[in-house]
């Protein structure tokens, strides 16, 4: 059972780190504007932030879980 706890905190965290990076990008470089419009900017910065609190949803839901499943 805990194979399954800390398959799913890895896939969390994953995507956690891949959102940092992403807004990291964003925030500390033009690359991450590139030739596009300020709108997809935006659009990008949405999607990773919204990745980010996913992320840090996921990973209290599986601590909740674990006592949950544990008792």
């Amino acid at each position: 059972m805990d194979k399954i706890f800390d398959y799913l905190k890895q896939k969390a965290l994953l995507q956690k780190e891949k959102a940092i990076l992403s807004l990291t990008i964003l925030y500390n470089s033009s690359v991450g504007i590139g030739d596009h419009t300020t709108g997809d900017y935006y659009k990008n910065i949405d999607e990773a932030f919204e990745m980010f609190c996913q992320a840090e949803e996921q990973l209290e839901h599986i601590k909740n879980l674990k006592k949950i499943l544990k008792s």
